[in-house]
């Protein structure tokens, strides 16, 4: 007769449980650092470029934004192959083709052609974030689920804390052309690591026991992999009002996905902080390089600083979430751009200091980035294993054409009224849409 919690039969020694599932996090922490490194490496290029390929602000914001209509257009396709055949394959597959488009990127001969190779680049990396988020769906129960998605979103700011100083001492050495070329070797090696070594469930993984894939199911007793992750019934008083936290029907199906107005709202919540992360990353080095008149070597560092902050914020947002919050997600996602508005006033009337800067980014990055895991898990508490690839496809996928959008309207904003300020005041109103849309959606409890 088994045990009705672990599964192993009386009288017959447990099975030590392995822990292969941190090893799993591991080479997700990898891929999506390489991820974001080979996406964001030409915000550190870009003077350089503008000045060889004679562009303007919005020409070069362009070569962020089409990045992001690739990145778009390959992400509800993605969810929904996911869905269906689960996520190895193409998540191998995504990785070695974005490390093919970054090394192609290195190769172009003008602007129009380097469009191109950024629009191949974004619908290779379309898949990555839904598949990295529907392996941690799948090989994390939902107690350390947050604090998984923490680590996933950290490993965006170490790219970001990394690239900066790399970058510019590749660019400095060997030309900006290099930058891509070196950029494109960890991924292609990645891509058969993660074909080799990471699985679309546990119970399809050599490296992981049978007792760990139970802890990971908590089958017989608790939550199913065909149900939802269900957060904890206990109260948090008056802040559960303003949430929203109530019983919510579990999306079953991917048709009853793309009806949830909690889905959609997310989606149109992670647009705006989109909006304002990419801004970020495509303006803070060349407002430091032409407003502040740093090197690029200075720059590099200062460059880094908001990404150090979001590190940070990322782990111990994740980790307030599932420890002190219940496993709520929606308090984070107010809190982080809500606080930005006040970070986005500071860096507007800050003085020219290298350190005080370096401050102020740092806590922007970190206030920000409490929010950034959160719209990978709120999905997870409302969503089934099998649904949840489509519903953060649609959230990453709206979301995403914030990044889009934003670079070339900071562009335009920067030729017209060639101010920085300006790009600043622009994305504190859209962290404050953020915030408005945040409140539109539910939290979910345990049913």
């Amino acid at each position: 007769m088994p045990n009705p919690v672990t599964g192993t039969p009386v009288g017959k020694p447990l099975q030590h449980m392995t822990q292969y599932r941190w090893v799993v996090l591991a080479i997700i922490f990898a891929f999506y650092m390489i991820n974001f490194a080979d996406r964001t490496n030409i915000g550190i290029v870009l003077p350089l470029i503008k000045a060889e390929f004679s562009l303007s602000n919005f020409e070069a914001g362009s070569l962020m934004s089409f990045f992001f209509l690739g990145y778009a257009i390959t992400q509800i396709p993605a969810g929904l192959f996911m869905s269906k055949f689960g996520t190895r394959g193409m998540v191998a597959g995504s990785i070695l083709g974005f490390s093919a488009f970054t090394y192609l990127i290195g190769t172009s001969a003008n602007a129009f052609m380097m469009k191109w190779f950024r629009l191949g680049l974004g619908l290779f990396e379309g898949p990555s974030p839904v598949g990295g988020s529907a392996t941690i769906k799948n090989w994390y129960p939902p107690q350390e689920q947050g604090t998984a998605a923490g680590v996933f979103m950290a490993a965006t700011s170490l790219a970001l804390i990394a690239v900066p100083p790399v970058a510019v001492w590749i660019m400095l050495n060997y030309g900006w052309r290099s930058v891509f070329y070196w950029f494109a070797i960890p991924g292609i090696i990645l891509s058969i690591i993660w074909y080799c070594f990471v699985h679309s469930s546990p119970e399809d993984s050599p490296y992981c026991n049978a007792a760990e894939a139970t802890y990971i199911l908590n089958a017989p007793v608790a939550v199913k992999p065909e149900s939802c992750n269900a957060r904890p019934e206990g109260s948090l008083g008056w802040l559960d009002k303003v949430i929203r936290a109530k019983k919510v029907k579990c999306l079953e199906t991917n048709a009853e996905v793309f009806k949830s107005w909690n889905v959609w709202g997310s989606a149109i919540t992670y647009f705006f902080i989109c909006f304002v992360t990419y801004g970020m990353m495509t303006w803070i080095p060349s407002y430091l390089v032409t407003a502040k008149g740093y090197s690029f070597a200075k720059m590099g560092w200062v460059a880094a600083a908001p990404w150090v902050g979001a590190l940070v914020g990322q782990i111990v947002g994740g980790w307030i979430s599932d420890k002190w919050l219940l496993k709520r997600r929606k308090p984070n996602m107010l809190f982080g751009p809500l606080s930005l508005l006040v970070m986005m006033y500071i860096l507007i009337h800050a003085p020219n200091d290298a350190t005080i800067l370096a401050i102020i980014l740092f806590l922007t990055g970190g206030f920000l980035n409490m929010a950034w895991p959160m719209y990978f898990a709120y999905p997870m508490g409302i969503t089934t294993g099998k649904t949840y690839p489509t519903a953060i496809s649609i959230v990453t996928s709206v979301g995403n054409m914030g990044g889009f959008f934003s670079p070339m309207i900071g562009g335009h904003l920067l030729d017209v009224y060639h101010s920085f300020n300006v790009v600043f005041i622009f994305l504190g109103v859209c962290a404050f849409l953020s915030f408005l849309m945040a409140l539109t959606i539910e939290e979910p409890i345990q049913s």
